[in-house]
């Protein structure tokens, strides 16, 4: 009795939480700025280009070169931080805010053991996760583990937010598929450098987005989605993100070319975000070494949309840890990171 009271509890809090921050006029909601026309149609073409999925894990590698500099060392480690040109096509980049161009990274690495005995996260943001320190906190202790993290701003966070763009919420529903497609592309890219440039022996990727780069990258690597859907549809149209989310602004902005309604509206957005659905992305090279660390009671993820995923990646394991959404990134730190150590433990070592 006294879990299921506090599963309610966790449950009830998001929801809170949700109503307070999204159903206010203390915040802007997502996509007040409609759908994002002519961006939209770029994006849903080039992520139906990434089918079919036979083909998307033979695609070349990303290259990037990171220009780094120290921030601070001591005996046994060190923090660098990175900035590259974001490696996506010029069609992306031309809809990217200028502010997104140039990406950032944090790097925190053991120094006294070779790359080729080591491995490496790259952690992904979360919803609303606009520096570096949460992350770095996170991957600070696995440095004991000979398990560096590096951790990648997202395109719209941080530095690279848009100059209109309140916190977290972005402006058009161009602008959530352009974050993806991006952050995908900047991760391979960073995986590469580990990979070939660093030579570590090890790497992996944890966060919202891992999922699609655990499934694009040609190699078996660590695949860690930490509270994530299986796709955007249930975070935006399911989730307490519905409450977020600036329907009459869609509505008005495609009523002027189709006079769409309010529930066509969402149906819309549905269709849109179905682009998203990882199941249709091919399994990862090595899905034992998939671990997806889920919460009990997630105002924002539902349990169905976890589960699905791993249906669909046959041999992934599913880990929950108990709390909502919000509570378990504050509790459960020390759960993400045992998920991390046995994922890379999945792993054969890299022969250079």
């Amino acid at each position: 009795m006294v879990s299921i009271n506090l599963g309610v509890l966790h449950y009830f809090l998001d929801h809170m939480y949700g109503a307070f921050v999204h159903r206010t006029k203390l915040s802007t909601p997502f996509f007040s700025k409609g759908w994002g026309g002519s961006k939209l149609d770029l994006l849903e073409s080039l992520v139906k280009q990434l089918f079919p999925v036979s083909e998307v894990q033979n695609l070349p590698p990303i290259m990037v070169q990171p220009i780094w500099k120290m921030v601070w060392e001591t005996k046994n480690a060190c923090l660098r931080e990175g900035i590259f040109r974001t490696p996506c096509e010029e069609r992306l980049i031309s809809a990217l805010p200028p502010e997104s161009y140039n990406a950032r990274v944090a790097f925190l690495a053991p120094k006294l053991v070779p790359p080729q005995k080591m491995a490496c996260v790259v952690h992904l943001a979360g919803t609303g996760d606009h520096t570096f320190e949460r992350r770095l906190r996170l991957g600070g202790p696995l440095l004991k583990q000979n398990i560096a993290t590096m951790v990648l701003e997202s395109p719209f966070y941080g530095l690279r937010r848009p100059r209109l763009q309140h916190g977290a919420k972005l402006l058009c529903v161009s602008d959530l598929l352009l974050l993806g497609r991006v952050t995908i592309e900047e991760s391979r890219g960073l995986l590469h450098w580990l990979e070939e440039e660093a030579g570590f022996g090890k790497t992996g990727i944890c966060g919202v987005h891992a999922a699609m780069v655990g499934s694009l990258h040609p190699r078996p690597i660590a695949t860690l989605p930490f509270l994530a859907p299986h796709s955007a549809v249930v975070a935006f149209c399911e989730g307490v993100l519905k409450y977020a989310t600036a329907w009459e602004a869609l509505r008005e902005d495609a009523e002027e070319e189709t006079g769409m309604t309010l529930e066509q509206a969402k149906q819309r957005l549905r269709s849109v975000l179905s682009l998203t659905d990882v199941t249709r992305f091919p399994v990862p090279k090595n899905p034992k070494a998939v671990i997806f660390v889920a919460a009990t009671d997630d105002g924002y993820i539902p349990k169905h949309s976890v589960l699905e995923l791993q249906k669909a990646w046959p041999g992934s394991e599913v880990r929950w840890v108990t709390g909502g959404h919000i509570s378990s990134f504050i509790l459960h730190n020390d759960a993400f990171r045992k998920a991390i150590v046995d994922a890379l433990g999945r792993l054969q070592w890299r022969v250079s």
